[in-house]
């Protein structure tokens, strides 16, 4: 079968308060998310899959709407920082120097919940959904976070520090065997948003 692994689009900066930060998407994320939509019109998918994030669920809505199909919220792939009760897109830590950017950068982990265990969950997450679709095509609209978990597990990297900074809406595809054996075919796909003026992510051209 074939995965898509999808990140969200744009979304903007939020303080929940005492409450986790679950922000919507940002005007320009909606128009990332539409552009997404209309790249993926003619390709064949038989399942939409999303994180419950608000952020994941506006990016699959119009994804799952064109091929007909209800997206289905899977809880495990939610991101690390789900409890935060503060939500700023990480370019914006980036260009702040802000010291959580440096931890990220440092690969201390920036969560209340243990590593090893969101691993087992992005990658169980993950493989269900592999194998409930055998000989099909599944998307899983979700975050960095789970994007660099579930690659670095295909390539044995398990337990290491993120390695790549998925762009917004960004495609990655997998081919996965019946017999186990898992092949990244693309990484960071964007063509959607190439000559659009949208913002594509951390490394973004001015």
């Amino acid at each position: 079968m074939e995965l898509l692994l999808i990140r969200h689009a744009l979304p903007v900066r939020a303080h929940g308060g005492s409450m986790p930060a679950d922000p919507p998407l940002a005007p320009a994320g909606e128009q990332q998310a539409q552009r997404l939509a209309a790249y993926l019109a003619d390709e064949r998918i038989d399942a939409v899959y999303s994180s419950p994030m608000r952020r994941a669920l506006a990016t699959a809505a119009p994804v799952a709407a064109l091929h007909e199909l209800a997206a289905v919220v899977d809880d495990r792939l939610a991101e690390w920082d789900r409890a935060s009760t503060e939500y700023v897109p990480i370019e914006e830590l980036r260009a702040a120097a802000d010291p959580r950017w440096q931890a990220l950068v440092a690969g201390d982990w920036l969560s209340d919940e243990d590593p090893d265990l969101f691993v087992t969950r992005v990658v169980t997450a993950i493989e269900d959904i592999v194998a409930a679709h055998p000989g099909g095509v599944a998307a899983a609209v979700c975050h960095g976070g789970v994007i660099n978990t579930y690659l670095a597990h295909v390539l044995g990297r398990d337990g290491q520090r993120p390695f790549f900074a998925p762009n917004y809406t960004s495609i990655h595809r997998i081919a996965a065997a019946r017999s186990g054996e898992r092949q990244i075919l693309s990484l960071n796909e964007i063509a959607h948003l190439r000559g659009s003026g949208l913002p594509t992510g951390l490394f973004d051209r001015d």
